[in-house]
């Protein structure tokens, strides 16, 4: 039972009151309130949850404000990079591609795929859109805006400007009609690109190329000359594009030891073979794209006889029997032979072997220009010589050839592998592997 107790709390009068018992009052079968088991434990559910939900929200604030800050100093570092760029939102270039549907894609790059877009205000663009293959982080991202937007000539692609929003890279490039070299000279193409044409065409990449060597700051090496690298503008200008390759290095720094990326076929021997790169490895692609011009076809070609298969074996043929004019595109009707002259002679200069034997691309442009004589041509590279190219190519075409000469060769002591076959003469010959001359050669598509 409860009690209720009255009394008084303080003395009206002197006496014997005090706090004194005034009442009492009795409340029958009082039962007193005590805590269960199963209060108790949801209690402590609750104080669990309550305090992991407060946890989680307060990570989730600083994460949040940790990206957004990331995101604002990143965006800090895009604008303060070289000339201003113009920025685009991600659903501005979804919208001019079509959600880059297949129909406006113009082709493939290193980095991922090019489409087509017309832009709000009429522009058409060509979208590069990285792929996350590509493995370009915001930094290389950065490196490479910065590296475009301060390049301005007129044989090189014009960055508009580009889209960074959380994952997502994207360049703006204007959008040349006539698409690239390739295309014009081996594709399928109603272009007419007649001996004029392709001279001014020879003459505005070495232009390009002489720019970023020598002119632009910081020098830039391309990396990949090729001609899918280089597009025609309405007018069959030439503009090199796909700076996604190049690298920037000190002027104080002969060369840079670094991954080999570019394309078999073009590639000089020191760069395929060492990693070696300087401006002359652009120039030895350089000379392979001008053989091709002047030849219209690719730098290899297995459909074509076993003599004419890897185009430079087949020009220094031609070049030491006096018989260059062959090299020129049975679809010309009409040509220079001087200037044929010239450009092969310009070609093999650029195509040998040490890359101090390679002119300048400055030297280039004024011995297209006429303003100096082509220097005579002294020797054959000796990718072609001394690596007993014949004996390797033979490999290329059959594994049998392969065999047969390795059990009948008494002169040469052979030694293979799955992926590589090493030729040794004697000991002073040079060892070479095929995939290394591969690259140097073609690929024999």
């Amino acid at each position: 039972m409860m009690q209720k107790i009255y009394g008084t709390c303080c003395i009206p009068e002197q006496g014997y009151y005090g706090p004194s018992i005034s009442a009492l009052a009795v409340t029958p079968d009082f039962t007193p309130t005590t805590t269960t088991s199963k209060e108790k434990t949801g209690l402590i559910v609750g104080l669990v949850v309550g305090v992991s939900v407060a946890s989680f929200l307060a990570v989730f604030i600083v994460f949040y404000l940790k990206r957004k800050r990331s995101s604002a100093n990143e965006e800090e570092e895009f604008m303060g990079i070289g000339p201003r760029s113009n920025t685009f939102s991600y659903a501005e270039l979804k919208n001019a591609t079509e959600d880059f549907h297949s129909k406006n894609k113009l082709g493939e790059g290193g980095f991922g795929p090019v489409y087509k877009g017309t832009l709000l205000d009429g522009r058409v663009v060509a979208v590069k859109q990285l792929s996350v293959a590509s493995h370009q982080g915001r930094n290389q991202f950065v490196t490479e805006i910065a590296t475009i937007s301060t390049v301005q000539q007129r044989n090189l692609v014009r960055l508009y400007g580009c889209c960074i929003e959380g994952e997502k890279r994207l360049l703006v490039y204007e959008y040349l009609e006539n698409k690239s070299l390739d295309q014009a000279l081996f594709g399928k193409t109603s272009l007419n690109l007649d001996w004029r044409t392709r001279y001014e065409i020879c003459l505005g990449i070495a232009r390009g190329l002489a720019y970023l060597h020598e002119e632009s700051r910081p020098r830039i090496v391309h990396r990949d000359v090729k001609a899918s690298n280089i597009l025609l503008d309405a007018e069959l200008n030439p503009k090199i594009s796909d700076f996604g390759l190049a690298k920037l290095y000190d002027d104080k720094k002969t060369h840079i030891s670094t991954r080999v990326a570019g394309t078999i076929g073009y590639l000089a021997p020191e760069y395929a073979m060492r990693g070696h790169l300087t401006e002359k490895a652009d120039v030895f692609g350089f000379g392979v794209v001008t053989l091709e011009i002047i030849s219209g076809r690719p730098n290899s070609d297995s459909s074509l006889a076993p003599e004419k298969i890897y185009l430079l074996e087949w020009v220094w043929n031609l070049h030491e029997k006096s018989h260059e004019l062959e090299l020129v595109d049975p679809k010309l009707s009409e040509f220079d032979e001087g200037e044929v002259h010239r450009l092969i002679g310009i070609a093999l200069l650029c195509t040998q072997t040490s890359p101090a034997l390679r002119p300048s691309m400055s030297r280039v442009v004024a011995m297209l220009s006429g303003d100096i004589e082509v220097s005579t041509i002294t020797s054959k590279p000796s990718y072609l010589t001394d690596w007993q190219f014949n004996d390797i190519t033979s490999s290329f075409l059959s594994k049998n050839s392969l065999s047969k000469s390795m059990s009948e060769s008494t002169d040469s002591q052979f030694k293979t592998s799955s992926d590589t076959t090493m030729v040794t003469a004697d000991t002073s010959t040079k060892v070479v592997s095929q995939p290394m001359l591969h690259n140097i050669i073609g690929d024999g598509r």
